[in-house]
């Protein structure tokens, strides 16, 4: 087995997911050695110069030895469920008794302790938890993933949720992998920075609903939902209460314009602007 410290100095996580993945496959390409933190080794991708490490973020000690001879960290938000800040919590102290320098952790746009998307609070409460553990930091606060726009329509072609007229700045996950591997390569001017990772305009659900239907070919319309009835159209899904809560607030957190704004940072991250909505789906399929 090779040391910890024998390992590249840049650790990444997320890689076998779609962010992380991104953002991998962009640092190898531009030459930068890393290691891959996963939970299965079989699973990270292969690339030039970034051996796999198998820990996780629950468990303190494998993830304290991961750690090792890491100075930057690029940490991306545990998968959603109910205990996923404890997780985050045991990973971050466990890197700061590890000795790592600087994380870049992938937060929400809007993060707050009173957040209306309930989640956002979650990643609220990582941000406090990094900033009072001695590292250095620098936090992406994502807009919603128009990566996920196309999937929200039911089969009848459907967007259901309470979002009103909120407009919202979706950002494609391309636009934010760019902007991440932009820091890491360069982190130490980045430091204490919070940079708001948005597209180049803000819309209504309705809005993205049409430029679906033009950008995909099958026709997408928005119904805009009560509260009560985004709950009672879920509740066939048996998912837990606070997962509801999450998938509810997403559209909430839209109506009351805690995802409207757009932002400069990813073109000052990168020098180029981020996707729209129809350039994204324009996007060759991976």
């Amino acid at each position: 087995m090779t040391d910890a410290l024998d390992l590249p100095d840049l650790a990444v996580t997320g890689s076998t997911g779609g962010l992380g993945g991104m953002v991998a496959r962009q640092l190898a390409a531009a030459g930068s050695a890393q290691r891959l933190l996963v939970r299965d080794a079989g699973r990270a991708p292969e690339l030039e110069n970034a051996p796999p490490v198998v820990c996780s973020y629950g468990d303190s000690a494998a993830a304290r030895q991961a750690l090792e001879g890491v100075k930057v960290l690029f940490m991306v938000s545990a998968a959603e469920t109910e205990d996923r800040v404890q997780q985050h919590y045991a990973f971050v102290d466990a890197a700061a008794e590890a000795g790592v320098q600087h994380v870049v952790y992938t937060s929400f746009y809007g993060a707050a302790p009173d957040a209306t998307f309930t989640l956002a609070r979650d990643h609220y409460a990582t941000e406090q938890r990094i900033e009072g553990s001695g590292m250095d930091y620098t936090f992406l606060r994502n807009n919603f993933y128009m990566d996920f726009l196309p999937l929200l329509a039911g089969e009848d072609g459907v967007i259901r949720g309470p979002a009103g007229d909120g407009l919202f700045s979706a950002v494609a996950r391309e636009d934010i992998a760019r902007s991440a591997v932009a820091v890491l390569r360069d982190p130490a001017i980045h430091k204490g920075r919070t940079y708001n990772l948005t597209g180049p305009e803000e819309v209504t659900m309705a809005q993205a609903a049409r430029v679906l239907t033009e950008g995909t070919g099958r026709t997408i319309t928005f119904h805009n939902e009560t509260v009560e009835e985004a709950y009672a159209s879920r509740a066939s899904y048996g998912a837990p209460h606070w997962q509801v809560d999450a998938w509810v607030s997403t559209y909430t957190a839209m109506a009351a314009g805690e995802m409207a704004g757009v932002s400069p940072d990813i073109h000052g991250l990168t020098g180029q602007d981020p996707l729209t909505v129809a350039d994204f789906l324009k996007q060759p399929v991976l």
